[in-house]
């Protein structure tokens, strides 16, 4: 195993997707039970999303669904790939993970992102604008107030003040930069855009100010990696969510996850078909070997300390089992580089 690829974290953020024939129920179960096989299979954390109003994703209440998550593991780290700020008041966000640091000590993570609704009719029913993203960094100076008890309003977040919850920055559009100015760790991706990725990653680095919360910058990358018995198979799994990711880009929606099988009858117009390629492309994707090999100059690229994998596919089996053959590449449970020192006050 490359040297490279053994002093880096592995970690899982699930999307709860919805597939097809299947209620969102199952797909939130799916989640819980994938946790405890990530756990046995040992990676690092895994993580939970934000979706509001989308038919194909179930995870709309990333701190319920992490509570579950917890419950149902013992050591994996569990947290979220994020909620998503400006949806919230950052007193809430903080009592939440207050109560969730408070019942799983030490396990809980806070991934924290910039987006609003995906669209205009999510962002009306939450009671946001578009333009609230922009205050983010203020938002995010906020809330990580409340941890430390320093809100000038009086107020006090319980049970949350005084606890540490690791906070990580989603580095999407500013998001490098406003991870860099708070000296928090920071995930960016996504694989299929290298350069920007390393950008955003030199960045980060140039500008990082150490913090209360983190000495050092700690850069996670993330994006879709599928591994099978071969490089056909392999890209089998990346067939529906590459369906699903055009049929939302030309219809604004979108949908639970089809068949592999079923996704090549499909009707597609030269515009679906253009995003359908594309959403095929730039992933880490092939046999065991290829994918070490992929893996290891994604590292060497980045200098990255922890990849987030996000792979979803309608087939669970072949998903797990692209799970397992990556933990075998990785040589999960051997020893791996420190967590980023994280401080309250």
């Amino acid at each position: 195993m490359s040297s490279v690829i053994a002093s880096t974290r592995f970690s899982v953020l699930d999307r709860s997707r919805v597939r097809e024939g299947y209620p969102a129920s199952e797909a939130l179960r799916d989640t819980v039970r994938l946790a405890g096989e990530l756990e046995r299979l040992g990676y690092h954390r895994v993580w939970v999303a934000e979706h509001h109003g989308v038919p194909g994703v179930a995870g709309s209440a990333p701190t319920v669904l992490a509570a579950a998550v917890a419950a149902a593991t013992r050591t994996i780290r569990v947290g979220t790939g994020g909620v998503m700020l400006p949806n919230h008041r950052p007193l809430v966000v903080a009592e939440q993970f207050g109560v969730l640091e408070s019942l799983f000590p030490g396990r809980i993570d806070m991934g924290l992102g910039r987006s609003v609704g995906f669209t205009d009719g999510v962002r009306r029913a939450l009671g946001r604008d578009k333009d609230v993203a922009d205050d983010f960094a203020a938002q995010l100076d906020e809330l990580l107030g409340w941890f430390r008890g320093t809100s000038p309003t009086g107020v006090h977040a319980r049970p949350a003040e005084g606890l540490t919850v690791p906070p990580f920055v989603l580095a999407m559009g500013e998001g490098a930069t406003i991870a860099a100015r708070a000296g928090l760790p920071m995930v960016i991706g996504d694989l299929r855009n290298r350069e920007k990725m390393r950008r955003g990653v030199d960045h980060y680095r140039e500008t990082f100010r150490p913090s209360l919360w983190s000495r050092e910058p700690y850069v996670v990358v993330s994006g879709t990696v599928a591994v099978a018995a071969t490089p056909e198979e392999a890209r089998r799994l990346l067939l529906p969510e590459a369906w699903s990711m055009a049929y939302a880009r030309t219809h604004g929606t979108f949908p639970p996850l089809p068949p592999a099988g079923r996704v090549a009858s499909l009707p597609m117009t030269d515009k679906e078909r253009g995003f359908y390629e594309a959403g095929l492309s730039g992933h880490v994707a092939g046999t065991e070997e290829q994918v070490a090999e992929e893996l290891e100059t994604v590292i060497e690229e980045t200098a990255a300390d922890e990849v987030l994998v996000t792979t979803s596919t309608y087939d669970r089996e072949s998903l797990l089992d692209s799970y397992r053959r990556l933990a075998r590449i990785a040589d999960l449970g051997t020893a791996r580089s420190p967590q980023p020192s994280f401080q309250a006050q």
